[in-house]
C-alpha cells in the first residue's frame, strides 16, 4: 500500500535587506581581451601558394620551381579530363 504524504510545514519568509550604499567609484570598463595569432613561415608560404594566379605559377615553373611544375601538371590533367 502507499504511505500517506505528510503536510509541509510553513517556513518563515526570507527577507532581503539592501546593503547600505557605499561611496563606490563608478565601475571602469574592463578592456576587452584580445587574442594574438602568429602564423608560421610555412603557413604563410602555403597561403601565398593558394593565392597565386595560374600565370604566376607558370612563371615559377619555367624558372625551375618543382612544386609549381607539379601543380601545373595536376591542373592540366584535371582540365583535360573535364573537356568534352
Amino acid at each position: 500500500m502507499s504511505s500517506p504524504i505528510s503536510p509541509i510545514a510553513n517556513t518563515p519568509a526570507v527577507t532581503q535587506t539592501a546593503a547600505p550604499a557605499q561611496n563606490a567609484a563608478p565601475a571602469k570598463p574592463q578592456p576587452t581581451p584580445t587574442d594574438t595569432v602568429h602564423i608560421s613561415a610555412a603557413g604563410n608560404s602555403a597561403a601565398q601558394e593558394l593565392l597565386e594566379t595560374r600565370a604566376q605559377t607558370s612563371q615559377e615553373a619555367t624558372k625551375g620551381d618543382q612544386q609549381a611544375a607539379r601543380l601545373l601538371a595536376r591542373e592540366n590533367a584535371a582540365a583535360a579530363l573535364t573537356k568534352p
